[in-house]
């Protein structure tokens, strides 16, 4: 029963996002708004154990959920033969970018953590 409530709660976390982008016609996509929703649900352990109940049948077949990414690239060859040096740089760009905002929200966060006092 918990892997249900947690798809049902996976399901309306996207359809918020979805209204909220369409709503507020923000430039981003309904599903990372969704994301974003549901990362903050998850702070509340009566969202947390159904969404892990409904996730880790899921993970093991991660995998097949690039498949329809993989079609989709195929689908267009001509504008990955056309700009495929652009998209390997933003690729290559972003992907350190977002490596190194992750180091530095960990540092960050460590540091806040050891400068924090002890509880006795």
């Amino acid at each position: 029963m918990d892997a249900l409530r947690g798809f049902t709660l996976l399901l309306l976390c996207q359809s918020a996002g979805e209204a909220l982008a369409r709503l507020a016609h923000w430039p981003l996509p309904g599903p990372v708004l969704g994301l974003v929703l549901l990362v903050g649900l998850l702070q509340w352990p009566a969202v947390r154990v159904p969404v892990e109940a409904a996730a880790q049948p899921l993970l093991g077949h991660l995998s097949l959920l690039f498949v329809p990414v993989g079609v989709g690239v195929i689908g267009h060859l001509g504008l990955v033969g056309q700009y495929g040096v652009q998209m390997l740089v933003a690729l290559v760009l972003s992907t350190w970018v977002g490596l190194l905002v992750a180091a530095w929200v960990l540092r960050a966060l460590l540091r806040r953590e050891t400068a924090a006092p002890l509880a006795p």
